[in-house]
């Protein structure tokens, strides 16, 4: 999500528009591959991990206060939050607000009592947002049922994955693997329970073959664990976790499969890659978008979320299966990050547009107000 925001920020800026990155926290190693774009953060020595969203909170405030800003833009539902917050702080002083939804929005994962508060918070970011953008048409879909917002509140704009280059290159990728008994898998995320990289692992032990191998690349607090079941299931040899990369270009080019696991989902950006690279995908049906990135079954196999049986079987019909390259590139393509970042300007310029003829209303009304009731004498 904050790879997308990144790139994203440095097309508005290669256009000349002013852009600044608030940050709440900028300890994290992996900075180093961020682009040189003007970050903000307020320098201090405690750790705010633990209460990131609330000193999040208190970031953006403190910056909104000291500067003016045409629009602000969310890259996800993890700052929903606190944007809600933040113009709740300032009322109407608080600019447009764009959130681009990156998550699914139906949360089978979520006990009841918290999935009806979830509900709740979804309806009330249709009174917060100025617009909400979908990453598909499906997804639109699912954003109006569920924020109840308005249809001229909401707009779909593919998720900017990757820039024109990079599909470029991915699309040059020669698919050279030829042995019959082994299949290399891939994934690629956060090591996080949203992922469901367990079932994963359990599904593999359940279905590879000896050869077979499985990569795992990210990073996360789940890294321990998993290692640690690898080895109970018996299938440490077999399964590599290479940690956070800057790019999984080059294990795109060495498998000869990805597989992603996910209970939930916006649109996974790491299967818009894999299409990119010509591979077939296996994937659970954890967002509305899926089948259509699957292109219902042209350019993978799609088996349903947190059933490890499925899972198992897709790995089996995954190495069998003969994808189309052409289309699955083709698919990868409506993701590509200019055509995104040029019309989320022209969004955002109607946004504004719009705020300022309401605000020139508003100005209207009042004065023709002030006139109807006359001096006030004292």
């Amino acid at each position: 999500m904050e790879r997308v925001a990144l790139g994203l920020a440095s097309e508005w800026e290669r256009a000349g528009h002013k852009v600044t990155i608030v940050l709440g926290r900028a300890g994290c190693a992996n900075l180093c591959s961020a682009p040189a774009l003007d970050y903000w953060q307020i320098p201090t020595r405690l750790p705010t991990a633990s209460w990131e969203t609330p000193w999040m909170v208190h970031c953006l405030y403190s910056f909104l206060i000291e500067n003016r800003v045409d629009i602000l833009f969310c890259p996800g539902n993890t700052y929903a939050v606190v944007a809600a917050a933040v113009k709740m702080l300032l009322g109407d002083h608080a600019p447009p607000m764009i959130l681009k939804v990156s998550n699914a929005l139906d949360r089978p994962d979520m006990p009841p009592l918290m999935r009806r508060g979830y509900e709740t918070w979804l309806r009330l970011q249709g009174t917060v947002f100025d617009r909400l953008v979908a990453l598909s048409e499906p997804m639109q879909r699912e954003i109006r049922e569920r924020t109840l917002a308005l249809p001229e509140q909401l707009a779909t704009i593919a998720n900017p994955v990757m820039p024109r280059r990079r599909l470029g290159l991915l699309a040059q990728l020669e698919r050279r693997h030829t042995a019959v008994w082994s299949t290399r898998y891939l994934t690629a995320g956060r090591l996080v329970p949203q992922k469901n990289y367990r079932m994963l692992l359990r599904a593999f032990a359940r279905a590879a073959r000896t050869d077979d191998t499985l990569t795992i690349a990210g990073e996360g607090p789940e890294r321990d664990a998993l290692g640690r079941l690898a080895a109970e299931l018996g299938i440490a040899d077999r399964v590599r976790f290479p940690g956070h990369l800057a790019s999984i270009d080059p294990l795109l080019a060495e498998a000869d499969a990805f597989v992603l696991s996910s209970d939930y989902e916006g649109l996974p950006g790491v299967v818009v890659e894999a299409l990119a690279a010509g591979l077939p995908v296996l994937a659970t049906d954890c967002c509305v978008s899926m089948s259509c990135l699957l292109d219902n079954g042209r350019t993978g196999v799609l088996v349903p979320a947190r059933c490890e049986e499925s899972f198992a079987e897709g790995l089996a019909a995954i190495r069998q299966f003969r994808t189309d390259p052409a289309r699955a590139r083709a698919i990868a393509a409506s993701f590509e990050l200019e055509g995104a970042a040029r019309r989320y300007s022209e969004l955002m310029g109607d946004v504004v547009r719009q705020k300022e003829r309401e605000r020139r209303q508003k100005l209207r009304i009042s004065c023709l107000s002030s006139q109807t009731r006359g001096p006030r004498l004292g």
